[in-house]
Order: C-alpha cells, then structure tokens, then sequence
C-alpha cells in the first residue's frame, strides 16, 4: 500500500485507548482477536527475520486481527476525541513534510497497520505524555532502520535529514535504531540493572548507528530520554489482551524490563499507566490455532535469546556493531 507522510492517518482503538488513558491496559472481556487467514509476512517489516521457528513464532503473534465490542469502542472514541479537543498535534515543518514524502520510502507494513501508523502514533503520545522532550523525535524514530533492516531512507541523506531539526532532536533520532536493538539484546539491560544504584554516575554511552556503522555518543542525560522514548515505541507492540498468556511476547518482555527499571530508579519521565497482568494464565475471547497455542508455552527466557539471537543476526548482515561501552564516573 502506498502511503504518505503528510496524511495523518486515524487510529486503531487500541491505540486510541493509550492514548485517551495515557497507559495501556489488558482488554480482555471487551475485544475478540481472531487470526487474519491468509497473512502475508513478506508485506511486513518482518520479511527479512530468518530461521523456520522465529517467523512462525512472529507470524503467530502479529496475524491477528481485533474486534471491539461496540460501547466499549464508542467509549474510548470520546475519551480519544476528548483529548484531542484540548490538545492539538504539533505542527510539522513543510521542509520536513516535503523530505518525508519525497525522499522517503514508508511503504512497508508494520506489526499493526502501516508503518506511518506507528510513527503518528508515537508522535502523538510523546506530546501529550513526554512534553519535556520533542515528539519530532518518535514521528522520525525508525526513520535510520527498524530492528529488521528495512530502512525508510539511504545514508547519503543523513545530512539533508539533521539539518531539518535541532541538535537534540538529531541525537535521539540517530541513536534510537541502535539503543532499540540493544534493547532487546541482553547485555545493556543486564548492565543497567547491576549498576542501578549509581545511575546518576553514567556520565555516557558510547555506541555504533544502524544505517551506517558511525561511533555516536550519548550523554547520561540523553540516555535516560532515549529510554522514555524507547517506552512509547514498545506501547505500540503489547498484545491487546489476554496478558498473561502472552506474557512470552518478547515486545511485551523487554516493556515490563524497562518499565520496570525506570520506575524503580525514577528514570520514568514519561505519562504511562500500567498494571502487570495477575491471575492464572487463561485466554479470553481470542480464537487461537494450534500452533499460537503452542507459542504460548515458549518459556519467556527462551523467547528473549531468540530475539537477542535474531537482532544480533539481522547487525551482522549489515555490519553493525553491536558493541557499546558506558563510561561510569568513578
């Protein structure tokens, strides 16, 4: 489908409900999930991931489609245009608008919809629950690569692209490709939980940028940002019911992690409501094949080498280096 960037497209409701509540929540009881027969991987920006089982495992978690039961929609539809009434989206500068549709290739399809979906939805959430820092930066987050290696632009326009936004912005936007893959690698996390108790002592991290391999650095500051912008992007990746049984999804494993870390820390900056699911691991209203019945069973620390394993694969193929080294003041 062919899409362009200067069309604000209309959100799903799940997303307006994030939105709307600035959090997410399990809709279990009001959302029946039923499998999209025929889903086409290719058409995603999974078609690169490799290996038999990761895009069965894949495939299983995102063919899914929603149905909401019609006053629970009609209800987060007024809470959504309630919000909207009172807070405008930012604007977007006309160069910036024009570099988008004209130099950019968006016409890729994400977990849920478009990848301009994702991208507004971020932009929109960040204004109204991260307003300290700029929500230019999520409307432009995967503009650099996605954790797949599909990327919206060449590196030869770097330049035209920085000029068109501020330093900080340019900092964030550089760098999110490469703190997301290291996300869902398994030596950052373990490292930011081992030290937690002197964060205020990371002075900075050094790491590589996914288009082009080029060294960038990020100062403490600027890191703990990052991680809150990093927060909105995973919102957009949580099942949309039926947690517990889900629990495996590796998106949904590395928000608890974070979510986790940045609460417990005070790290959080970012407006976002959020309860872990509790009780006994059961589906409800989602009809489910066989084999998303046996995903469901993968242990959640399988699921997270898979994933590492895969975005360490997907650096290799285009020679990113996945190091990094954070300088600790002592």
């Amino acid at each position: 489908m062919t899409q362009n960037a200067a069309d604000i497209p209309i959100h799903n409701t799940q997303r307006k409900a994030a939105i709307a509540h600035g959090g997410v929540r399990d809709h279990a009881g009001s959302v029946s999930v039923v499998p999209i027969s025929g889903f086409d991987l290719s058409r995603t920006i999974f078609n690169t991931l490799e290996g038999r089982l990761p895009r069965f495992v894949i495939r299983t978690r995102i063919a899914k489609e929603a149905h909401w039961e019609e006053s629970t929609s009609d209800r987060v539809e007024q809470s959504y245009s309630a919000v909207r009434a009172k807070h405008a989206l930012p604007e977007i500068s006309p160069e910036l608008l024009t570099f988008l549709v004209e130099q950019c290739d968006f016409d890729v399809e994400h977990a849920d919809g478009s990848f301009l979906d994702h991208l507004y939805f971020c932009f929109e959430y960040t204004s109204l629950y991260l307003p300290e820092h700029s929500p230019l930066v999520m409307l432009l987050h995967s503009i650099l690569g996605t954790g797949t290696n599909t990327f919206a632009m060449t590196a030869e326009r770097i330049p035209t692209l920085k000029a068109l936004m501020n330093d900080s912005e340019w900092t964030h936007v550089e760098s999110f490709p490469s703190v997301l893959r290291l996300l869902y690698d398994l030596p950052l996390r373990a490292e930011l939980w081992g030290n937690a108790e002197r964060l205020d002592a990371l002075e900075s991290i050094r790491l590589h940028r996914v288009i082009d391999n080029a060294e960038i650095t990020l100062t403490g500051e600027a890191f703990w940002a990052q991680l809150n912008y990093q927060m909105i992007h995973l919102i957009d990746f949580l099942p949309v019911s039926n947690w517990s049984a889900h629990a495996n999804d590796t998106a949904f494993i590395i928000f608890r992690d974070l979510f986790a870390f940045l609460t417990k820390t005070g790290k959080l900056a970012a407006k976002l409501d959020y309860s872990p699911a509790s009780g006994a691991s059961q589906v409800e209203g989602e009809s489910q094949t066989f084999g998303a019945k046996l995903v469901d069973l993968l242990p959640v620390k399988m699921s997270e080498r898979m994933a590492a394993k895969s975005v360490r694969r997907f650096s290799a193929q285009i020679g990113h280096n996945m190091d990094y080294e954070i300088a600790w003041r002592s």
